[in-house]
């Protein structure tokens, strides 16, 4: 006989609405990475990113195998046989990350062009230091000649 430890599907939920609401945390921590230009912050939130996901979709998976193992556990009120209230803060956490998911999505998707818009810009000029004439006493500038 083997002791298979049966899960608790709220312990389970707790823990997925938790792994939620840091994700939308890391995204908030990458967006303001980007803003600052800060390349490190940056990686490290997306490393942080993809743990939290993948341990995300590790609960969804075992959730799913729950549902189909034990279909007696599951009504219509409480679909995963979870309490409702931790269940509506699930929904609610989740929408929350799908609206910031969307931003960050725009914010990469901005910052890409931006960065594309200057190697383009860039890629084609000469630039040379030249210095300054007038009154000025050799103050060097930079120019791109397109």
């Amino acid at each position: 006989m083997t002791g298979a430890v049966v899960p608790d599907p709220n312990r389970q939920a707790a823990e997925y609405l938790h792994l939620l609401q840091s994700l939308a945390e890391e995204l908030e921590v990458a967006m303001r990475a980007i803003s600052r230009n800060a390349l490190l912050d940056f990686e490290e939130s997306l490393m942080d990113q993809e743990a939290l996901g993948a341990r995300l979709r590790m609960l969804a998976s075992e959730a799913s195998l729950f549902r189909q193992r034990n279909p007696a556990e599951v009504s219509a009120d409480s679909p995963a046989g979870i309490d409702s209230e931790l269940a509506s803060r699930i929904i609610r956490a989740s929408t929350t990350l799908q609206q910031l998911n969307r931003e960050y999505a725009a914010l990469l998707q901005y910052s890409s062009r931006s960065a594309a818009m200057m190697v383009s810009l860039l890629s084609g000029c000469k630039g040379q230091f030249q210095e300054a004439s007038g009154p000025r006493l050799k103050v060097q500038t930079w120019s791109c000649q397109m």
